[in-house]
C-alpha cells in the first residue's frame, strides 16, 4: 500500500508548528530580545547625550582621573599600547575584512563584503558625524561641555562623544560575529561564545580608556549605545536584502 501525502491541513499544521519553532529558536538567540532594538538603543543615547549635555556633566568630572599614571605607572605602556589597540580600525577591521572575504570567497557572493562596507561606512558616517555635531571636549581640556570643542579648534581633542573604541568594539566585532552566523553552520555554542568574546572586547574597550583617562564616562556609554544601535540598523537592513542579494540560497542559522 502506497503513502498518503499528507492532507492540506495537515501541510499548514506543520507549516505552523515550522514558523513556531523558528520564531522561538530566534526569540533564544536573541535573549535580550527589545532591549537591543533600535527604538529601544536609540531612546537609550538620546537620554545618555542629553544627561552628558549638563545633568551627568558633574559625575563625568569628579569620576575622572588619569588612574593608570597614577596607580600603575609601570603597567601604562601595556594598557596604552596593547590593550587599548585591541578596540582601534588597526586590530578589528582586519578581523572584519578576513571574515567578510572568507565567507564572500567560499559563498561566491558580494554580500558579506558588503556588510564589512556598510559597517565601516556606518561608523565613520554615524560615529563620526555624532563627534564633529557634538564637539565635546576630551578630558584633556578639562571641559566637558558639549558644543565647546571641536575638530577645527582642538583637533581630536575636541571631538570626544560618543567614545570611537567603544563604538568600533560593539559594531566592527559584533558584525564579523553576525557574518559568522549568518554565512556558517557553526553551533549555537560557539555563537554564544563569539557573542560574549564582543562583550570582553567592548569592556576592554571602556575599562582601558576610562583607566586611561582618555574619555569622560558619558562618552564610553554613549559609544556602546550608538555602536550597539548602527550594528542593530545593519543586522535589520541585512536581513530584508537592502543591498546585493546571494547568488546561492543560504540557510541562516543565528539571525
Amino acid at each position: 500500500m502506497l503513502p498518503q501525502a499528507p492532507t492540506a491541513p495537515a501541510r499548514a499544521l506543520d507549516a505552523s508548528r515550522a514558523g513556531t519553532r523558528a520564531v522561538r529558536d530566534r526569540r533564544s538567540e536573541e535573549p535580550l530580545g527589545g532591549l537591543t532594538s533600535a527604538p529601544a538603543l536609540l531612546a537609550g543615547l538620546v537620554v545618555v547625550t542629553l544627561l552628558a549635555a549638563g545633568p551627568f556633566r558633574g559625575v563625568d568630572e569628579d569620576a575622572h582621573g588619569y588612574w593608570a599614571r597614577a596607580l600603575t605607572p609601570g603597567l601604562q605602556p601595556f594598557i596604552q599600547h596593547v590593550l587599548d589597540p585591541i578596540a582601534g580600525q588597526a586590530v578589528c577591521l582586519p578581523v572584519l575584512l578576513a571574515v567578510a572575504v572568507t565567507l564572500s570567497w567560499r559563498h561566491r557572493t558580494w554580500r558579506p563584503l558588503w556588510c564589512a562596507a556598510m559597517a565601516e561606512l556606518a561608523f565613520y558616517g554615524g560615529v563620526g558625524l555624532l563627534k564633529v555635531v557634538l564637539a565635546r571636549p576630551a578630558p584633556t581640556t578639562d571641559d566637558a561641555d558639549l558644543f565647546e570643542g571641536g575638530l577645527r579648534q582642538l583637533g581630536w581633542s575636541g571631538i570626544s562623544f560618543p567614545s570611537g573604541h567603544a563604538a568600533e568594539a560593539v559594531l566592527i566585532y559584533g558584525t564579523a560575529v553576525y557574518l559568522v552566523g549568518r554565512w556558517t553552520t557553526v553551533s549555537s555554542r560557539t555563537m554564544t561564545t563569539l557573542r560574549l568574546g564582543v562583550g570582553l572586547v567592548a569592556l576592554n574597550a571602556v575599562a582601558v580608556s576610562y583607566y586611561l583617562g582618555w574619555h569622560w564616562i558619558s562618552d564610553l556609554v554613549g559609544g556602546l549605545l550608538v555602536g550597539g544601535l548602527l550594528l542593530r540598523l545593519l543586522v535589520d537592513a541585512d536581513r530584508r536584502g537592502w543591498w546585493l542579494r546571494p547568488r546561492r540560497a543560504v540557510v541562516p542559522r543565528h539571525l
